[in-house]
Formats: C-alpha cells, sequence, structure tokens
C-alpha cells in the first residue's frame, strides 16, 4: 500500500534506478604502448633495456600505462554502479556482438573509438579521454568522471546524439568492410598500385600510390594531409614555373571542390582522392579526385598480381585482399555509428 501512495518522484526514481540496473554496459579498452612492448620482448626489463638503449624515456611508457590502467579500473567502478558491466580488448571487437540495447564506453585514443564505431549498429557510443593531459581526443570529449552523468542521460534518451556516416567497400566475391574515417586501396608495400577506377561514366586505367576514400569524420586526418600536400604543390612557385605537357594537367572531376567546407559527419556523400598518380602512356590523371554518394558509387577493379589490399580506418592487419580480378564497389554504408555528444 506505501508503494501505491509513494509520491510521483519517488516512483520514477525507482523505475530510473530499476532501468538503469537491467542496463549492459560494454567496455572497450586497448593495450598501452607499454604492454605492446612486453608481448614483444616479454617483461617489462627487456622493454626497459630495449627503449633506453634507443635513448628515450621509457618512464614516459610507465606513466602512460599508469594513468590509462587507472582511468580503465576508475571507469569500471562508476559503470558498475549503474549497470552490468562487461569489458572486451580492441582486438576482439570485430567479433563481439552487441546487443541492441547496450551502450558502449571506450577509454580512447581517437583510433579506438573508430575502429569500435564500425563494428556497433544502433547503440550509441561514449568516447572517454584517459589521459587529457596527452590526448586531444576529438572522438574523446568525456572523462571518467562525466560516465556517472553520462549514462544515465543516454538511458534516459536525454542526450544529444550526432550521426556518422560510414563508408563501405563491398567486393565481388562477397566481402565487405566498412570504414570510419577512410578506405585504402593500394598494395601492401610501396610498388605502385594498377587498377581500373571508374566513377560516373568515367572510366581511367591509373598506376598510384593507392586510393584514399574519406569519409566527413575522416576529413581531418588522412584525407586533408594528402589534399594540403596537393594544393601546396599547385600552389607554389616552382609549381608554376613548371612546363607541365597538356595531357598530365587535363582538366579534373573537382568541380564539387566548394562542398568541402560542409563535409560534415553526417554528410550523405564521401570523397576519394588518388595518391601519386603517374601518366604513362597506358595510365591517366584525369580521375583522380571527386564525389561519392548514392547514385554514383567508386568502383575498382584491381590488377595487382599479388599484395593488393584495402583496409580502413589505418588498421592495415584487418584487412581485404584486393588482386587482379577482383571487382570493389565503394559507398556509403547502409548503417551510421551514434555518438554521444
Amino acid at each position: 500500500m506505501r508503494r501505491r501512495h509513494a509520491s510521483k518522484s519517488s516512483r520514477s526514481q525507482h523505475v530510473d534506478q530499476t532501468h538503469l540496473g537491467d542496463a549492459k554496459l560494454i567496455l572497450v579498452k586497448r593495450r598501452t604502448r607499454l604492454e605492446e612492448l612486453v608481448v614483444r620482448y616479454n617483461t617489462v626489463q627487456q622493454a626497459q633495456f630495449y627503449i633506453e638503449r634507443l635513448g628515450a624515456d621509457f618512464s614516459d611508457y610507465i606513466e602512460e600505462d599508469r594513468r590509462y590502467r587507472h582511468s580503465v579500473q576508475q571507469a569500471q567502478l562508476q559503470l558498475g554502479q549503474l549497470g552490468r558491466v562487461q569489458t572486451i580488448d580492441r582486438e576482439h571487437v570485430p567479433n563481439f556482438i552487441f546487443g541492441e540495447q547496450d551502450i558502449v564506453v571506450v577509454v580512447g585514443q581517437d583510433g579506438l573509438v573508430a575502429n569500435t564505431l564500425k563494428y556497433v549498429t544502433e547503440q550509441p557510443l561514449i568516447g572517454v579521454n584517459p589521459d587529457p593531459m596527452r590526448w586531444d581526443g576529438v572522438l574523446l570529449p568525456f572523462t571518467v568522471e562525466d560516465l556517472k552523468m553520462i549514462i544515465p542521460d543516454v538511458m534516459r534518451k536525454q542526450r544529444s546524439l550526432k550521426e556518422v556516416t560510414l563508408a563501405k567497400v563491398e567486393l565481388n566475391d562477397g566481402q565487405f568492410l566498412y570504414g570510419v574515417n577512410d578506405l585504402f586501396i593500394g598494395r601492401k608495400t610501396h610498388v605502385s598500385a594498377r587498377y581500373e577506377v571508374r566513377l560516373g561514366s568515367s572510366v581511367e586505367q591509373q598506376s598510384s600510390s593507392g586510393i584514399i576514400v574519406s569519409t566527413g569524420l575522416g576529413s581531418t586526418g588522412w584525407f586533408k594531409s594528402v589534399m594540403a600536400g596537393a594544393a601546396g604543390i599547385v600552389g607554389s612557385e616552382a609549381w608554376k614555373h613548371m612546363h607541365i605537357n597538356d595531357d598530365v594537367n587535363a582538366e579534373r572531376p573537382v568541380s564539387q571542390g566548394h562542398q568541402m567546407e560542409n563535409f560534415g559527419w553526417d554528410a550523405p556523400y564521401l570523397y576519394f582522392t588518388v595518391r601519386e598518380p603517374f601518366p604513362s602512356r597506358t595510365t591517366a590523371v584525369n580521375l583522380v579526385f571527386g564525389q561519392v554518394h548514392p547514385k554514383q558509387p567508386l568502383r575498382i577493379v584491381s590488377q595487382m598480381p599479388e599484395e593488393g589490399v584495402i583496409f580502413s580506418d589505418g588498421v592495415e592487419q584487418d584487412f581485404l585482399e584486393f588482386n587482379s580480378g577482383v571487382e570493389a564497389t565503394i559507398g556509403l554504408a547502409e548503417k551510421r555509428g551514434r555518438l554521444v555528444v
């Protein structure tokens, strides 16, 4: 009878606490640099000997490891008071099955957030900066102390979520791969990649250092550096005084370049750029930059007998083989990431 006459605020608080207690919170962590060194050299002492022999400061590795471990432990404590917690390491994320109602908490850096985001579906993801004095963290807006406030807000759907467009590459053998920041198509080594590229009605044989396809989220990373280098060359006095063959200086499909200013995280398109395209009697350099959207996917047919690869977000170990005859179709993914902001 007392529960029936309880105040509205008391009943709401009871419901909220029960709801939070049933939540499943997935905490994603990674190895620190020190842990990676121990895996390689077996002991901390041997790792220290190797680093100090090279003249580096090993104490920085120890301090980074201490701070990160402390942040993970504090996150586990905070989350444990709000719901059921499951902690997984980065290498297990690709094979982990996320539940529809799960909330994902990533103790950064940015790369770990991106790597996790491409394996979740509709689950909200919270990026936590374990060491704000060390990492800038564009995708890490929160600290561990913020979790006790953020998690209840997310559960009650009172927290803003930012939609993130993902890229997707599908091969003609059925394999596929998502990219949160970007996709790279090329060779494992520095040897030139050979392929045929198609965009709309344009078709071209190319030899280059590979192709980068970027999302809006990734446009400030690898893609930006490539674009900055190209702009710096074209704008330089040395370039203006060079005598370039007309074929090399032909018109390129860059008429959409002005839209780059609005290339946001949720943009309904991607951009691709070709790295170091090489002109020859059999290869051209006209189709080196352009926009990819649902009505205009990017298609690439490999002409590389071996070591052709496609990987995403800078994770070279997780790749698709892309050798002679394999065709890749690149476009927007059918799903979007959801970052808590």
